[in-house]
């Protein structure tokens, strides 16, 4: 078309107003005349003369151009092109009624004609009538077309306004109407606390009864918060019924699990357990079993449909932690992913329906996304909208009661390398307090080797910072990089586009990262040497039954199984060759087996993770995130535990939310939260 795009648009769209379906109806009535007449309608040498035309002035008459068209049909495509929208046909239903409409009367005012008109004047009606009738079934047809084949009006969001100024760690819990519940992890405070869903101070909440339990979700009158009193990673338990403003809580019968929600009308629970999902009543009562997935995988954030009959969830299969939305009826049939998603699409995760139940609102990438409840008609699934392009990466959204707002937490991610002087009793910068995490010396404590976060490229250096080398780029993001006992190669893993995890090896003068094991198709991580540098160590990961752990001699090649390993997973060496620790698979237990007497003993319980020896080999050192958490030590000759630090109101960051090492002089390592976490409120409009 030579008036290009120009030719087509809107009195309105022209003067720059919003557009609408009128808008809509406007263009396709340029399609009629054109179609009708087979000229252009506003056809102008230039696209500025164009729509000046649009703007002022009206096309030439059907009936000059095409003198037998219907005059009821000049009607219908004259009225789509009035310059107002309020005189044009107000929806697309109508305009087909008009069309309908048309086509009866058309074939019985040209009958009546035929008994006046001469012979030949007949004859060529009775040739018209059909022929009238077959445009006008042509026209019928491409106005339904056009319609169905415009994209739908999306929902958006508009006007961000910051509620929250404290810049604390914290994430939104859920809302009932008039009020905001926030769990708080600062420094100074970590427990509950509500806020006006139009502002203002933050109010704290009652603590929970035990420093194990965590809200999980509130129920949809705001009356009751769904809690867990969690252990393990990630932290698994009963599920309680806490009254928000006060009272006794109430174990919810059998029920574990460590997420969950209930249903609008608060008559029935589904939560999730590790790979399973279970659906009951309210109460807990009545549990049974909904799905079961792969012992890998790990089921989160169940919600109901806005109806009831069916059980929206995530499902996370992979070591890097992307996550599909999967959806069931309650009967436990119709089990299906909600929509298709190319296998490097960011994670989806955490989505909530709108008050409505139009749109379910999730997180994908940090990012917002609405998924309509509905396809529409000639699609087989729903098209996902993308709400936000924030330059901070957002908390998972949660809709606010009245269908107006959508709730968010916005991020600015970084960290601060800190140790802990335990003169001062203070957290000091450690390294100039760069954002890195997984830091691990050379054994004659020169080198250093680490991975900045959050882009996870593995860099070395000097311990002063000089001759800064990277080893590795993004996309890939590097984990757990251990010097070789004789500092010329560094060990990390690292996952491939399918989530997999194997192990690499880089010389520690820089080179391309090498698989160590290329035809191991089952997942490799948490790589450590032997003391003397001809064995690695690894294991499968965590929370994968199938995990063992797996001694590789570099020499021959050939690989072992550690006997008793079955389940475990993050290995370390002692440097006397003696021990290797690891955890069980739901991390509850930090295991110790003994070379000499090949046998595992249970070193201690709680939610253990980060196992990391001192260089002299005297103590293993681990966190404890039970309770307040805590960083713990077990001394080797006499296996006794003592706690190194408290973690109490220390918040932390990092590609796992937290991590742990002793550094030279074994104090303790950490990256410290120096980014920003507040809470903001979007306007939410639906078309």
């Amino acid at each position: 078309m030579v008036m290009g795009t120009a030719g087509y648009m809107s009195p309105e769209q022209v003067r720059g107003k919003p557009a609408d379906h009128r808008s809509d109806i406007f263009a396709l009535g340029t399609i009629l005349y054109e179609m009708v007449t087979g000229k252009q309608t506003f056809r102008k040498p230039t696209s500025a003369e164009t729509m000046t035309a649009i703007l002022n002035e009206d096309p030439p008459s059907i009936s000059q151009m095409m003198p037998t068209a219907p005059p009821g049909l000049q009607r219908v495509v004259h009225r789509c092109l009035e310059k107002s929208p309020e005189q044009r046909f107000q929806s697309s239903s109508d305009l087909a009624c008009a069309l309908e409409a048309l086509s009866d009367s058309g074939i019985t005012s040209s009958a009546t004609g035929t008994h006046t008109a001469q012979e030949g004047g007949s004859n060529r009606s009775r040739i018209m009538i059909p022929a009238g009738v077959v445009l006008l079934a042509v026209l019928a047809s491409a106005t339904v077309v056009y319609f169905f084949m415009q994209p739908p009006a999306a929902p958006k969001v508009s006007k961000i306004v910051q509620l929250t100024h404290d810049g604390q760690p914290k994430g939104l819990i859920g809302t009932e109407g008039s009020r905001l519940y926030i769990g708080l992890f600062g420094s100074d405070y970590v427990g509950m606390a509500e806020m006006s869903t139009a502002g203002g101070e933050l109010q704290r909440l009652p603590m929970l009864p035990s420093n194990n339990m965590g809200p999980i979700g509130l129920s949809d009158d705001g009356s009751q918060f769904l809690v867990v009193d969690g252990h393990g990673v990630p932290p698994t338990g009963p599920l309680w019924s806490v009254p928000v403003l006060g009272g006794s809580p109430r174990r919810l019968s059998e029920a574990e699990g460590f997420s969950g929600s209930w249903s609008q009308n608060g008559r029935q629970l589904v939560y999730a357990n590790r790979n399973n999902l279970f659906l009951a009543n309210a109460d807990g009562s009545n549990s049974h079993k909904l799905a079961s997935f792969a012992e890998t995988a790990l089921v989160a954030d169940p919600v109901f449909s806005p109806d009831g009959k069916a059980v929206r969830f995530s499902v996370i299969e992979r070591l890097d932690l992307v996550s599909r939305f999967w959806e069931l009826s309650t009967d436990g049939t119709n089990l299906h992913k909600v929509h298709p998603a190319p296998p490097n699409a960011p994670d989806e995760c955490c989505g909530h329906w709108t008050a409505s139940g139009k749109y379910f609102v999730y997180l994908s990438g940090g990012q917002l996304w609405a998924l309509p409840s509905s396809a529409g008609l000639f699609k087989r699934h729903p098209t996902p909208v993308r709400l936000t392009s924030s330059p901070m990466p957002l908390s998972p959204p949660i809709p606010s009661s009245d269908g107006r707002k959508i709730f968010v937490v916005g991020r600015t991610i970084r960290g601060e390398l800190v140790h802990y002087d335990s003169k001062s009793g203070k957290l000091l910068p450690f390294l100039q307090g760069i954002s890195a995490e997984y830091v691990n010396f050379s054994r004659d404590g020169q080198w250093v080797v680490y991975v900045l976060f959050p882009d996870g490229s593995l860099w070395r250096s000097k311990v002063d910072g000089t001759e800064r080398l990277q080893l590795s780029y993004p996309p890939s993001f590097a984990f757990m990089p251990r010097w070789s006992p004789d500092g010329r190669s560094i060990a990390f893993f690292a996952l491939d586009p399918n989530g997999k995890a194997a192990i690499f090896t880089v010389p520690q003068d820089g080179g391309t990262p090498q698989r160590l094991l290329p035809d191991e198709a089952a997942n490799q991580t948490d790589p450590n040497w032997s003391p003397d540098g001809s064995k690695v160590i690894f294991s499968g990961g965590s929370g994968n039954p199938s995990s063992t752990i797996c001694i590789l001699d570099l020499a021959t090649h050939q690989l072992t199984t550690l006997p008793g390993s079955q389940s475990f997973y993050s290995p370390r060496w002692s440097p006397d060759g003696r021990y290797v620790p690891a955890i069980n698979r739901n991390s509850t237990k930090l295991m110790l087996f003994d070379f000499q007497t090949q046998k595992w003993i249970e070193a201690d319980k709680g939610n253990i993770g980060w196992l990391e020896f001192t260089r002299d080999g005297q103590y293993l050192y681990f966190a404890d995130s039970s309770g307040d958490g805590s960083v713990k030590r077990l001394h080797l000759s006499d296996l006794k535990l003592e706690k190194a630090i408290n973690l109490k109101g220390i918040a932390l960051v990092g590609y796992y939310n937290a991590w742990f090492a002793p550094a030279p002089d074994n104090s303790v390592m950490m990256l410290r939260n120096a980014g920003t976490n507040d809470v903001y409120a979007l306007d939410w409009e639906e078309p």
